[in-house]
C-alpha cells in the first residue's frame, strides 16, 4: 500500500508520497511514487501514484513513451491545461486497465490504482486533481484544498484541523510531514523514505524537492516536537468532573 498527499494552496502546491510497496515481517519493498514532468518557464506537472504498482508504472511509462515518440498526440508535455493533463492520465489508466485487468483478476490481484496530479501550466493557476482507477477525476477547490490516496485515515485529522486554502507553504509542509509520521506510526504498509515537492505559485520551475530517509534530522525533530506537543496538550485539557 502507500500514502500520498497533494495540497493546492494560495501560495502553491505541496505534494508528498511514501516509498513502500509491500510490507510484512520479512518482505518489504520500496519504489518511488512521485514522477515529475517539468519544462522550466512552461510547466511543472507532478504525479503521485497509489494502488497496483504495475498498473500505475505502466500508465506513466506509456505517457512518457508517447511524449518522446508521438509528439503529435496530446500528452503531459504539450497539454494546454492541467485539465487536459488529468484527462490524458485518466485515458491512459483506462487503456492499461483494459489491457491487463482480466489477467490480473484471474490471478487474484487487485487491478486498481489512482493518481494525484498537480502542477501549473503557463497561462493558468496551479491546479490539483484526483484521478480514480476508472479514469474519471475530480479537482480540488477552496473548500477541499487537498487530496489523499492510499492509507488516508491515520494522517487525515491533522490536515482537516489545520489546512485551508490560505495556509502558507511552510506550515503546510510541517502538517504534511506530521500526517506521514502519524500514518507510518500506525500502519506497517506505509514507510520511509518520503518524497516531498513544494512548488511556489507561478515559478514554473522545481525549486524545492527532497527525500526524507530514515534518520533524517529534521523529520526526527518534527516527530519529537509533535509527540511532546500532543502530550502537553492532553495534560492541559480540562479534567473530567469525577476527577
Amino acid at each position: 500500500m502507500t500514502y500520498c498527499i497533494g495540497l493546492n494552496l494560495d501560495d502553491g502546491l505541496v505534494l508528498a508520497s511514501d516509498s513502500r510497496t509491500n510490507a510484512g515481517v520479512d518482505h518489504i519493498r520500496r519504489a518511488g511514487k512521485m514522477r515529475v514532468f517539468a519544462q522550466d518557464g512552461e510547466r511543472v506537472v507532478v504525479t503521485l501514484s497509489a494502488g497496483n504498482l504495475s498498473l500505475t508504472q505502466n500508465v506513466l511509462n506509456l505517457l512518457e513513451h508517447r511524449a518522446r515518440h508521438e509528439p503529435e498526440r496530446i500528452g503531459i508535455l504539450n497539454a494546454q491545461s492541467m485539465f487536459q493533463v488529468a484527462q490524458v492520465v485518466g485515458d491512459a489508466m483506462r487503456e492499461i486497465r483494459g489491457r491487463d485487468e482480466a489477467y490480473l483478476r484471474d490471478s487474484g490481484i487487485d487491478p486498481s490504482g489512482s493518481f494525484i496530479v498537480g502542477g501549473q501550466i503557463k497561462g493558468e493557476a496551479p491546479r490539483l486533481f484526483l484521478v480514480y482507477s476508472e479514469g474519471n477525476f475530480i479537482e480540488s477547490s477552496d473548500e477541499t484544498p487537498f487530496f489523499q490516496t492510499g492509507e488516508i485515515k491515520f494522517g487525515k485529522p491533522i490536515l482537516d484541523r489545520v489546512i485551508n486554502a490560505h495556509t502558507d507553504l511552510a506550515t503546510a509542509t510541517k502538517c504534511t510531514l506530521v500526517s506521514f509520521d502519524s500514518t507510518i506510526r500506525s500502519n506497517l504498509s506505509v514507510g520511509l523514505p518520503i518524497d516531498l515537492l513544494v512548488y511556489k505559485r507561478d515559478s514554473l520551475t522545481v525549486e524545492i524537492q527532497q527525500r526524507f530517509e530514515d534518520g533524517d534530522a529534521y523529520l526526527q525533530s518534527i516527530r519529537s516536537h509533535w509527540n511532546e506537543s500532543m502530550r502537553r496538550a492532553v495534560a492541559e485539557l480540562p479534567l473530567p468532573g469525577w476527577a
